[in-house]
């Protein structure tokens, strides 16, 4: 198994900064409904116990961790979903750093945040990730 990795202290102006993981480790937030399973809604938990990872997704997810990168799933399900969820990720085997419950429904996200942040959409297949040239929104300078 894979330990968390150690998070690089930073100061400026002799106050402390919030720690950054090294270069080479990716901080993931996977989504679960719909990525690395079927899309099962809220409306329906009983599909949460039931409904079968998808294959490429559990390899490389694992193959990740054990690589040493961090992995968290960040899922739209509730808080009263957490025990279901967890048994499910246990039960087939996926290796993750942490669970947060509660990421806003409905899709369109724009992440704005003081770090580098990078966004990959699903479509279906699970591998590792390749370089792309694509356009993205910033703020002006």
């Amino acid at each position: 198994m894979s330990k968390k990795a150690k998070l690089q202290t930073l100061e400026k102006d002799g106050e402390k900064l919030s720690p950054i993981l090294p270069d080479e480790v990716k901080n993931y937030l996977i989504d679960i409904d719909g990525t690395i399973t079927e899309d099962v809604p809220n409306e329906e938990p009983e599909r949460m116990e039931t409904c079968q990872p998808f294959p490429d997704a559990l390899a490389t997810l694992n193959r990740w961790y054990e690589q040493g990168h961090q992995i968290c799933f960040f899922t739209s399900r509730t808080e009263e979903h957490r025990e279901v969820t967890e048994k499910w990720l246990k039960k087939h085997g996926f290796n993750y750093h942490s669970l947060l419950m509660g990421k806003p429904r409905g899709g369109n996200y724009h992440w704005v945040d003081n770090h580098l942040v990078r966004a990959t959409r699903y479509k279906g297949r699970f591998t590792d990730l390749v370089e792309k040239k694509v356009t993205i929104e910033v703020f002006e300078e």
